[in-house]
């Protein structure tokens, strides 16, 4: 069965909630008895390992002027007012020093990400100032893949200009749909002109690689609005393409109701997705997993095709084996198999900071079954392939044996035509790979069982 060629009847019966998998455990069942000193025991185990992993740096800029009705992400919303700004900032320049005074110098930092919120709802003279901060503490590789996410309706050529000057070399820019209704029924009215004339700007700029974000599922959209909207990115012509499904989750973000009558039906919903699946591997994208598309030149792309590609906090990408450190509220690192997870009130955070401590809320500290399946998961979500004797000489296991349940679970969907299983793999089909979360759902100990409530999104 071709990627194409889903039905809705198979669609309906494998949306069920589960992770994303941008981390295993999934973050709801991490602990609060994870600290801040803990965290700091953390850092030095991994300065002490054998072979110390080079560093990913988050910041969390949560900043944003107006709400995207759509969104689930921690944010801070301010209108025109600027008064939280630089407290935050100077809480974030403290957690760099703070951060920057335990991690050894010579790791170097070989990915940084400015995420949020809008981090281009600073200004470009205090994200110059933060990154120079960044490199007074730590050393920032040359070839470093530097990303931060913009929206264009308030990012000008200015801030492209500055952050390229400080080493950014990715952008990424949040769409959604340039269907007007759709705009304005989430919130975020944004014409076609405006954000393809900022990507002509990334261009000129020597940017290496713009990445649009779509969601489909939005209230108002439609199979043949939302292909309307493709047409308009094809012609925009971005390297990759992040093309997500709109996770309605209410009763985390309660906003979300403002629209909920206008959702599309499910049926409506996988139709809007097959549209865009059809048209842009049609179009020459790759199709990465999940919901990444990337030209085949594009680095994410390779590395799928050389077996490099990594997931973390951020979605797919190319640099596996580092040291992820989070800064600001709510950030979440992954350092030596621990997750860190920052205060997620602004307050809260600014105050811990101010403190000289950690602002750590919570995380977790990884047992060997955890990486076992972690592992198991990330080969399949990134790679698209479990070889079995590579889990076995790695943990020294009976691959078997120790999955001898979630492998008959997966009867089940093999006999859907959604995964090959062999005797040395577990090989999802071409349209098992809409699937992947559904099928790393077994190997996952920590899934709430049948009748406990769950608190995840939709798997397509």
């Amino acid at each position: 069965m071709e990627i194409t060629d889903l039905s809705y009847e198979l669609l309906h019966k494998y949306n069920v909630q589960g992770p994303r998998y941008t981390s295993y455990p999934p973050a709801p069942s991490w602990s609060a008895s994870l600290g801040p000193k803990d965290y700091e025991e953390i850092i030095r185990e991994s300065n002490q390992a054998t072979f110390p992993a080079p560093l990913s740096l988050y910041f969390h800029l949560p900043f944003c002027e107006s709400l995207c009705y759509f969104c689930g992400c921690t944010t801070v919303i301010t209108g025109k007012s600027r008064v939280q700004e630089m407290p935050y900032l100077d809480a974030v320049a403290r957690e760099i020093d703070w951060l920057g005074n335990r991690v050894a110098r010579e790791r170097p930092v070989v990915q940084l990400h400015l995420g949020g919120g809008t981090p281009t709802y600073q200004s470009p003279e205090t994200l110059q100032a933060l990154m120079w901060r960044v490199r007074e503490k730590f050393t920032v590789d040359a070839d470093a893949e530097m990303g931060v996410e913009v929206d264009p309706r308030v990012t000008t050529r200015a801030h492209l200009e500055t952050l390229r000057r400080v080493g950014f070399n990715r952008v990424s820019m949040g769409v959604q749909d340039f269907n007007l209704a759709v705009q304005q029924a989430i919130n975020r009215v944004q014409p076609f002109e405006l954000t393809r004339d900022l990507v002509n700007v990334a261009r000129d700029l020597g940017y290496q690689s713009v990445n649009i974000d779509l969601i489909y599922g939005l209230p108002h959209q439609t199979p043949e609005s939302f292909r309307r909207t493709i047409d308009q990115i094809l012609e925009i012509a971005p390297d990759r393409l992040a093309v997500y499904s709109y996770a309605h989750v209410p009763w985390m973000k309660k906003h979300q109701d403002l629209f909920a009558a206008h959702l599309p039906d499910e049926r409506a919903k996988f139709q809007i997705f097959l549209t865009a699946l059809k048209t842009f591997t049609e179009a020459g994208f790759v199709y990465v997993g999940m919901d990444h598309f990337a030209r085949p030149d594009d680095e994410l792309a390779r590395a799928r095709e050389n077996g490099t590609l990594w997931r973390n906090f951020q979605g797919y990408t190319t640099k596996a084996g580092t040291d992820l450190f989070g800064l600001g509220m709510s950030a979440i690192g992954n350092v030596n198999n621990n997750y860190i997870q920052n205060q997620k009130e602004l307050k809260t955070y600014q105050a811990a900071v101010e403190s000289g401590s950690a602002a750590t809320l919570r995380g977790f500290r990884l047992t060997q079954d955890d990486r076992i399946r972690g592992r198991l998961i990330q080969n399949l979500l990134c790679h698209a392939v479990v070889k079995k004797a590579d889990i076995e000489a790695s943990f020294g296991i009976n691959f078997d044996a120790y999955f001898a349940e979630p492998l008959a679970q997966l009867k089940t969907l093999e006999a859907d035509g959604l995964v090959e299983l062999t005797a040395r793999e577990i090989r999802p089909t071409a349209a098992g790979r809409v699937f992947l979360r559904n099928i790393a759902m077994p190997f996952d100990a920590y899934l709430p069982k049948d009748g406990e409530k769950r608190m995840f999104s939709r798997t397509v």
